[in-house]
């Protein structure tokens, strides 16, 4: 038996604007599932881009001539920007789209959660759903039902596993549908950003089943933002940019390259002019600046005294940090007025690498007029005076300058007279 689980060579997608793929009904998706343990993922429409008189401004290409190969029992963290083609690629081999040239060659069962609740009918009930994608994935109904008991105490739906899923929350529909994922038999495992959904108790016990799937010598495709998650589950890391692999190696390297890459995001209100608001933001990070973000805000009458705030979150939604203008610096603005810049430095040497979120807050005296969950983003990667090794720890999202001293042991005279002293006062 071959020691590669994939190999793709020469993949490419092209989408044109606003086409849309051809439906694929259940008895499809079935009778694909059926081929397993080996499929081949081949274009079949290897030259309808050439020569058809199509418009190419309609057109983008996803994916260009990617090609890699990936071993059995490998944990691969795929990352890169926003539509960089990550979600593309899982949806190639798991066989939701064609790739419009170029193959994807897959030995093994392959499951994937590239959505949350993936392949779930609303209304079968939990139970149905788990025996139905036991199905689609090619096992068998005893295979299945020896994993039922475990899929179910994982997603914590006992008292509902009768009930159609159409009634359950988005957690216990998110908790279901990874604990499906995660526990049936398949030897290649494509999952996409479902870590970035749920609470923080449940992302913390699914990377704690990732790393337990990963050490089964079971093939991974773990797509995500979070890269902690990425340094601690994955050895191999490929850094796809703009539907080009730009690194392919040890995961170390593919964060450096990731993170250090100067990017900015922005925020353009959409909401009334007659009201208080933040009009525009923009932020970016570089090792030497930190985190600089700036925002202008204007108003219909005068705010006295106008105040902005902001809260940085990191990728999980957990608050990291929090402040404004009236708290910290309040000589910085203007007793009142109707409208201005603010630029904000917020250093970043006790931050660990990742992903953050900010949210941003306009006030004054009386009232808070305009409040903006996760404006912006931006990647914080490592400091100027780092190795290039990023940190092993991924506890938290602080690095404090913590001071560590060694106490040699006590010599056994010292010891003996202390043990003697106590017995002493205790007499």
């Amino acid at each position: 038996m071959t020691d590669v689980a994939i190999h793709c060579e020469g993949l490419a997608k092209q989408y044109r604007i606003g086409e849309r793929e051809r439906y694929r009904a259940l008895r499809d998706v079935i009778t694909d599932a059926v081929t397993a343990p080996f499929r081949r993922v081949r274009s079949a429409r290897r030259d309808s881009s050439n020569g058809n008189g199509s418009n190419e401004e309609t057109r983008f290409w996803a994916l260009k001539d990617v090609s890699f190969e990936i071993k059995r029992g490998e944990v691969v963290g795929i990352i890169g920007r926003n539509g960089a083609g990550k979600s593309t690629l899982l949806k190639i081999l798991s066989r939701i789209t064609e790739p419009t040239r170029g193959s994807a060659d897959i030995w093994g069962r392959v499951g994937s959660l590239l959505e949350v609740g993936t392949g779930f009918h609303p209304e079968l009930t939990g139970r149905d759903n788990i025996f139905l994608n036991g199905a689609i994935l090619g096992m068998k109904r005893a295979e299945t039902a020896r994993k039922f008991d475990e899929i179910v105490s994982f997603a914590e739906v006992e008292k509902f596993i009768d009930t159609p899923v159409k009634r359950y929350s988005s957690g216990m529909y998110v908790r279901l549908a990874f604990a499906v994922a995660a526990h049936m038999e398949t030897e290649i495992l494509l999952v996409d950003e479902v870590l970035a959904v749920g609470d923080a108790e449940f992302q913390k016990k699914c990377v704690g089943k990732m790393g337990e799937v990963a050490k089964h010598g079971r093939t991974v495709l773990f797509v995500s933002h979070s890269i902690p998650s990425i340094q601690r589950l994955c050895q191999r890391g490929v850094l796809l940019s703009c539907g080009d692999i730009e690194y392919d190696g040890p995961v170390n390297g593919a964060i450096e390259a990731y993170m250090t890459t100067k990017v900015s995001s922005e925020y353009v209100a959409s909401g009334s002019p007659h009201e208080p608001r933040i009009n525009f933001a923009t932020v970016q990070w570089s090792k030497d600046t930190g985190i600089v973000l700036e925002l202008r805000f204007t108003s219909p009458f005068e705010l006295i005294p106008p105040v902005v705030g902001i809260v940085l979150l990191d990728a999980s939604g957990v608050p990291v940090y929090g402040t404004n203008t009236r708290f910290e610096v309040p000589a910085v603005m203007p007793a009142s007025m109707q409208s201005g810049t603010v630029r904000v430095l917020i250093p970043t040497d006790a931050l660990r690498p990742d992903t953050y979120r900010i949210s941003l807050w306009l006030a004054d005296q009386f009232q808070d007029h305009c409040q903006i969950e996760n404006a912006v983003q931006v990647d914080v990667g490592l400091g100027a005076n780092e190795a290039l090794r990023p940190p092993r720890s991924t506890i938290g999202s602080v690095r404090l300058a913590t001071r560590w001293i060694f106490l040699p042991d006590l010599q056994d005279a010292e010891t003996s007279a202390l043990c003697e002293g106590s017995g002493a006062n205790k007499a």
